[in-house]
């Protein structure tokens, strides 16, 4: 079974996006903040993060850049989902090693054509 990290700060967020992910056959961990994502990385990588921008801590941004330089940190394959829409963001996250990019709020036919579009499922 595949594994994906849930980063997100909002509890809520991170239910909804276990349940997606769960019926999508995804054994699901939960992170409220970019460290705490990155010691769950330092453990074990997962194949699969979604992401929030906006968190304290360590916001998103950070958290991924942090984790490409780590030895195997380039292959999760990382999806943002936030609120942030505006063009230079999305950049600014493809720049920095995201695969893929959503917006909040989301549902499950979202989720599930961005992570097909990876190559996730």
């Amino acid at each position: 079974m595949k594994t994906c990290l849930v980063v997100d700060d909002s509890s809520v967020i991170r239910k909804v996006a276990r349940r997606i992910l769960e019926g999508l056959e995804f054994s699901i961990e939960e992170a409220e903040d970019g460290e705490q994502a990155l010691d769950a990385c330092r453990r074990k990588l997962p194949e699969a993060i979604l992401l929030d921008w906006n968190m304290p801590k360590m916001d998103g941004y950070e958290f991924l850049r942090l984790l490409r330089r780590m030895p195997g940190g380039d292959g999760p394959k990382v999806v943002f989902c936030t609120t942030e829409n505006d063009v230079a963001h999305i950049a600014r996250a493809l720049h920095a090693g995201a695969n893929e990019y959503i917006m909040k709020p989301f549902d499950k036919e979202i989720v599930e054509a961005k992570f097909q579009e990876v190559g996730l499922i």
